[in-house]
């Protein structure tokens, strides 16, 4: 995340996966030619077609025509959705399945025995994103030190993640050190301050009762404190994300990012993945989600090196708002060394939002609004 676009690392691990899958497919069919009848079965719709969510799609087993089934088995994702016992197919109702590919299986049963055809189709939300404007209420100093990558509002105060390198791991720019700190709102003072280690990159912050926990970018660890005294009172591991990024808390479980358009839920008292949604809008799925905030049932998600924020429903991954915000501090107007929009914080009892952004001199109350309709041409 943070000094320049690194895809060349996440393509390569493609890559490879890809050639792997290809020769483990080449190997095994190779085997099965050998010792295994051939496998005759195809399943529309063809795969990779795109639906909206809603959408009624019909899946339909094609076998030889010689092959009388006893009975075909349809699976979305391996849950059963229905069966039959001839070519009739089934209708799959998708209003309840969530975002990206789903795989489509079906089971041809046949005198004991069962060969399985696949395909999978792409679901989107059934909508575009409703456009939102804003309109700054007020605005407050912020510290330009900070490259901030966590923002809370809680009990008056800001408290707020820096991230940074003294020793970064090769390869890495050298910046400022990590640090959680607590912030004065009016002033932009810091009234308490803990460093990370030197070689530690600081990432997303939630606050769940009286522990704050912090995400790391690289180093697959997060760290609980106290949020009275800023001690540290344990750490948990991260080894399913590709990285850590945003954080927020609905105050039942966490949410986080990694990286890629994926949402993770995790357990607010063990920290484990109980779950995750994958984001998309209209177009597909929306990669490089950032900094998080939980606001009336939703998570509003900066999206890296953009000036947008969006609006994601976290029960299906559907992003269902935007708000474009690149009038809020011009990019031909900012102070040498500020980088780019990161950071949204919510004070629930004042329902005001505040956003801010990588060692930006002030932040900015706001208030979102739909966009006025396009005009007829």
């Amino acid at each position: 995340m943070r000094f320049g676009l690194q895809p060349t690392k996440h393509y390569m691990k493609q890559k490879f996966s890809f050639l792997t899958l290809t020769a483990g497919l080449l190997i095994c069919g190779c085997h099965s030619s050998n010792n295994q009848p051939e496998n005759n079965v195809t399943v529309s719709p063809e795969a990779g077609t795109t639906y909206k969510s809603g959408d009624a799609v019909a899946v339909k087993a094609h076998y030889s025509p010689g092959t009388k089934p006893d009975s075909i088995v349809y699976l979305v994702d391996s849950a059963r959705i229905g069966s039959t016992k001839d070519s009739s197919g089934v209708t799959l109702k998708t209003d309840t399945l969530h975002l990206g590919p789903r795989i489509i299986t079906a089971k041809v049963y046949n005198n004991g025995k069962s060969q399985d055809g696949t395909t999978n189709i792409v679901l989107l939300p059934a909508k575009a994103p409703v456009n939102y404007t804003f309109k700054v209420i007020n605005t407050f100093p912020h510290d330009t030190s900070c490259f901030t990558e966590g923002l809370v509002y809680q009990d008056g105060f800001l408290y707020e993640s820096g991230g940074g390198y003294l020793k970064p791991p090769q390869g890495q720019e050298v910046t400022n050190r990590s640090s959680l700190r607590k912030v004065e709102l009016n002033t932009g003072k810091v009234v308490q301050k803990v460093m990370l280690d030197s070689a530690v990159f600081g990432e997303g912050i939630s606050i769940v009762g009286d522990k704050i926990l912090q995400l790391t970018y690289h180093e697959k660890i997060g760290y609980v404190y106290d949020k009275t005294t800023f001690k540290q009172l344990s750490t948990f591991q991260d080894p399913f994300a590709v990285e850590g990024w945003g954080m927020c808390f609905d105050g039942t479980k966490l949410y986080m990012d990694d990286s890629t358009n994926r949402l993770w839920f995790l357990d607010k008292n063990t920290y484990k993945v109980i779950g995750f949604v994958d984001v998309y809008d209209d177009k597909g799925p929306v990669n490089s989600i950032n900094e998080l905030e939980y606001i009336d049932g939703k998570i509003y998600a900066n999206v890296w090196q953009t000036n947008n924020i969006i609006v994601i429903d976290p029960k299906n991954g559907a992003v269902i708002e935007k708000i474009d915000l690149t009038s809020l501090y011009p990019e031909d107007k900012r102070a040498p060394g500020t980088d780019v929009l990161n950071g949204i914080a919510y004070d629930g009892a004042g329902k005001r939002i505040f956003i801010t952004g990588k060692k930006w001199p002030h932040l900015y109350q706001v208030e979102f609004n739909p966009a006025p309709p396009a005009p007829a041409n």
